[in-house]
This record gives C-alpha cells, structure tokens and sequence, in this order.
C-alpha cells in the first residue's frame, strides 16, 4: 500500500498549526509539524514531505527565507504560503519567488485549504511524471544517437569491405579492357559488377542488381562474390565446369539462393569471354536494361527478358553464343537509370540511353557524364555503369 502523502506545516502559531494536522490528518495526510522556520528546514531534510505549508510571519527566520531555501533544495515540492490578511503584499512576493499558491489566514474552511493543497499536489505529480517522462525521451535520444552513430560506422565500415571486393578499375585482362563505376542510393550498394581470369583462354564478368537496398542487399552481393569465386576454384580443380557455362551458372546461383531462404533474388548477366575465337557466352538472369553492343557505327540492345535469380525454383536459363567483331564496346547500366532518364514511357527512356551511349566515346567517366551521374547527387536506387571493350 502506498504511504500517505506528506505535508510538512511551519506555523508559529501552536492552535493554528494543530487545527491545520488535525483536519489534515482526517483527510488521509501524515503531517509533520514545525514551529519555525529554521526547525522547519531541518525537519524537510530529514524526512522529505511531499508538500510544505509555511508561515510568513515567524521568529528568527521568516517564511520568505524559508522558501527560498526550499525552492533551491528542491524545486519540485510545493511550497504553500499561509499568511494574515495584512500580509497579502509578502504573500505576492513569495509567489514570485517560487511559492505554489497562498491561503489567508484566519482559515474559516479547511477545505479551502485541503483544496489548495490537491490542487498543489495534482500539479506536482503531473510535473514529476512529465520530467520522467522527457528524461526517459532524453535517455532513448541518447541511445538511438548512439546507435545511430555505430549504424554509420558499420555502414562505412561496410561500404569499404564492400568496394574493396570490386575489381581493379580500368582493368586490361587478355585483349579486353574493363571499366565499372558505382553510384550508390546509400551508403551500401545491392549492385554488384566483377570480371576475373578463368584460365588461359577464358575469362568472366557479370553485373548484378540484388533486391531491396541497404546492408541486406549489400551482403548478398558478398555471397554473390564468393560463390562465383568458388565456382571458379571447382573449375580448376576439374571438379565441375559450371562456371565457363553461363546459363548452369545462373540455375546454380538461383538454387543457392532459394536454399539460403534469405528473402532476396537478384537480377544478373553473365559472360565469358574467350580470347583466341574472340567470342562470348552469356546467359540473363533478369537483367535489365538489356546491355548495349557497338561496333563500326552501330549499336543495338543484346539480349531477351528472362526470370531473375533467386525468385523461381522452375526458373530456366538460356545460353548464347555470339562472334564478336575485332573492336568493339558492350556497355551495361543497371535499371537504377531509368528512373532517372527523360521519358514519359520505357520505350523513350530506353531509345534515349541509346542515343546517349551511342553518342559518348567507350570511357566510363564520359558514360557517366552523358548521363549526368555525379557521385554526391541523390538518387532513389543504385545505378552502376559497366563498359567492356576490346580496340583493334
């Protein structure tokens, strides 16, 4: 059972002080009792009530002083003044000086009183509980900062293991030159682009965009990474060939990650590259837009839509073939740019990245520029530029 609330009353006047405890004290309140002001002080130190009643007029030290060491000790209680009614004018300077309220003397009806004393009472709890309260918001503040702060770090932390795992930039493997920028919607990137040798004669590359955004997409691209990388491992141990096959490449990674239950699927190409026949094998996971290859003046969208990786058990892959010419430049964008691309359609948007890339040298950085990507812009998805070229 809670206590009752206490009310310490300073009042020189012994009748009126025990007038004031008697009707309190039937009212349901404990009530200390002080005959002035400096036994008063003490008497709140040792036994903190819950509300103080105090004269103005009293020996050695008076009600004014007695509340200003109160309302410094503790700000919270509230300090009632009871006072004569020659005393109106001190009782207004106590009011200023942090006093709660004020009742005049002779007292005729306790319950002025005792209602003076609820209402103080009321208002100190609604003060106590409203401090708690934006003390708990302070302290939740603090700790979402906190976290907050070690959510950016980890991010950074995240996005520097992340861009460390993309390959060389401006990359010469064999006869053909490699160059990828990515341009993140946050600090993590769900797109993903790798080449890499194979053997002697071959070598792959892919670019892939996971769902979502964010850390979970992030780290699906680092599983992307190390399977393709143990794929490559298996080959040349002669334990399995998936990986110089694109389209069984792709019907593995989309069974890996029904497996894995991660609740992400991906959209990828990939292809292999042989150097002595010039020629590339590559399957679409869903990948889109289509890549773009141009040669001799001419550019043309490579490729048919197809099922994304990860998202059908009874997803099928289709390998092609396809000769390439002596110099040429094949050059991929994530589907990121066509929200960014003028357009009131797909078809606009797309026959303007055409003209954009067909216009543009085989550079990334006049890629980029012809598409006004700039690495500090706001962009509602990560948009990531792959060009594969080989020069006669």
């Amino acid at each position: 059972m809670d206590r009752a609330e206490r009310i310490l009353s300073i009042e020189d006047d012994q009748a009126i002080r025990e007038a004031i405890a008697i009707y309190l004290e039937d009212s349901g309140y404990e009530v200390l009792q002080a005959g002035d002001g400096r036994s008063g002080l003490e008497l709140f130190e040792q036994e903190t009530p819950d509300l103080v009643l105090c004269d103005l007029r009293m020996p050695t030290m008076d009600g004014l002083e007695v509340l200003e060491q109160l309302t410094k000790q503790s700000p919270e209680t509230p300090v009632l003044i009871v006072s004569g009614m020659g005393d109106v004018g001190d009782a207004i300077q106590a009011l200023k000086l942090g006093a709660w309220d004020y009742v005049t003397k002779p007292i005729h009806d306790m319950a002025v009183l005792e209602h003076a004393i609820d209402k103080a009472l009321e208002r100190a709890k609604l003060q106590r509980i409203n401090r708690l309260y934006r003390e708990h918001l302070e302290r939740i503040n603090e700790q979402l900062s906190q976290s907050l702060q070690q959510f950016h770090e980890d991010e950074a932390a995240g996005r520097h293991i992340q861009f460390q795992l993309l390959p060389e930039n401006k990359e010469k493997i064999g006869g053909y030159i490699f160059e990828r920028a990515l341009y993140t919607s946050t600090l993590l990137s769900g797109d993903f682009v790798d080449y890499f040798t194979i053997d002697e004669q071959q070598l792959g590359f892919y670019m892939a965009d996971v769902s979502g955004h964010g850390i979970s997409s992030a780290l699906v691209t680092l599983l992307l990474k190390n399977q393709m990388r143990r794929f490559v491992e298996l080959y040349r141990s002669g334990q399995d060939d998936a990986i110089i096959h694109p389209a069984r490449t792709l019907e593995r990674l989309n069974l890996y990650l029904q497996k894995a239950q991660l609740k992400k699927y991906l959209t990828i190409f990939y292809g292999v590259l042989t150097h002595r026949e010039n020629s590339l094998r590559y399957a679409n996971g869903g990948q889109f837009p289509f890549p773009l290859l141009k040669h001799d003046g001419e550019i043309n969208f490579m490729g048919e839509k197809s099922l994304p990786v990860g998202l059908f058990d009874y997803a099928e892959y289709q390998e092609v073939e396809l000769a390439l010419p002596p110099a040429f430049v094949m050059t991929f964008v994530s589907d990121g740019i066509l929200d960014l691309l003028p357009g009131s359609n797909l078809e606009d948007k797309l026959n303007h990245l055409l003209n954009r890339v067909k216009q543009v040298d085989s550079s990334v950085a006049s890629l980029a520029e012809a598409l006004t990507l700039r690495e500090d812009d706001p962009r509602p998805d990560d948009i990531t530029l792959l060009v594969v070229r080989r020069e006669q």
